[in-house]
């Protein structure tokens, strides 16, 4: 069972995370929901489209312009209160990597925290302890937030990754997480090339075998786009190939951009898996 915030959810549910960028500069919407009213309306859009989680977030995940602890704050904290105040159930999840934010976006009624610097500031955890949240822990191979990867290697990165997202998630534990609502990340591209992203994808079943919930952020990513060679806004049949692959291996939560379609996706493969009946059946019996 996975608990987050309010729902608790099957072992057999696959959940869509629908991202909501609180920031000017995000690689993939180039600011689209900067504005706090345009963030709200895709709430409510992704919502509709069958998000189970968002994903808030106040600061770019790679380089780009510095961003103070004041102002992440000001971009997420009271975001969140409004979203928890139009939707009291929806699972809230805040990307940040600042304990500092943490502690006053959870005040505000954030579920989960999801951390995409794999540890960097270790008092994270102790506020999701603390307020009962969850926690994300990320593959980063020790990289600094916001440092794009330069020549990455490994003996087996998907070793590296199990080692290093097994041993951040027993530390939340011991700190008093709730071990239900802990999961681990891989981290696509974050501190990787295509060639690592694509074998953590081909044995992601391994990751999947430690028991803690996996959950991926596959969508629109590097490894996609040099993959298919294909540009930024190309990338989506390969992100939801990619998202069929990790489903048929188990992972739990998928970080998406374009949630409509990712939701179809999980949804198909949970009916192929056998984990989900047909929204209808009718072909041959008539």
């Amino acid at each position: 069972m996975l608990k987050l915030g309010r729902s608790e959810f099957a072992d057999t549910d696959l959940l869509v995370m629908a991202i909501v960028n609180r920031t000017r500069d995000s690689f993939y919407d180039r600011g689209a929901t900067w504005s706090e009213e345009r963030a709200l309306d895709r709430v409510r859009q992704v919502v509709d489209e069958g998000a189970d989680l968002v994903d808030i977030g106040g600061v770019k995940a790679g380089p780009g312009q510095a961003v103070a602890v004041e102002e992440e704050i000001r971009r997420t904290a009271g975001f969140v209160a409004r979203v928890r105040a139009e939707f009291p159930d929806l699972v809230i999840s805040v990307d940040t990597w600042r304990h500092q934010v943490a502690e006053v976006v959870c005040g505000e009624g954030a579920d989960m925290l999801n951390d995409a610097s794999g540890g960097h500031d270790p008092r994270l955890a102790e506020v999701a302890a603390r307020h009962g949240a969850g926690l994300v822990c990320t593959h980063t191979n020790g990289a600094p937030p916001r440092t794009p990867p330069h020549r990455p290697s490994y003996d087996d990165v998907v070793v590296a990754a199990v080692t290093d997202t097994v041993a951040l998630a027993e530390r939340a534990l011991a700190l008093g997480v709730d071990r239900s609502s802990i999961l681990i990340d891989p981290a696509h591209d974050f501190d990787k090339n295509t060639w690592h992203s694509l074998e953590v994808t081909r044995r992601l079943d391994e990751m999947v075998a430690t028991g803690w919930p996996v959950l991926v952020s596959l969508s629109n990513k590097d490894f996609v786009g040099e993959t298919l060679d294909q540009p930024l806004g190309e990338r989506l049949v390969g992100t939801l190939a990619a998202t069929a692959i990790c489903a048929w291996h188990g992972a739990r939560v998928y970080r998406a951009h374009e949630v409509a379609e990712t939701r179809q996706t999980l949804d198909m493969v949970a009916s192929i898996k056998g984990d989900r009946p047909p929204a209808r059946v009718v072909r041959g019996l008539a």
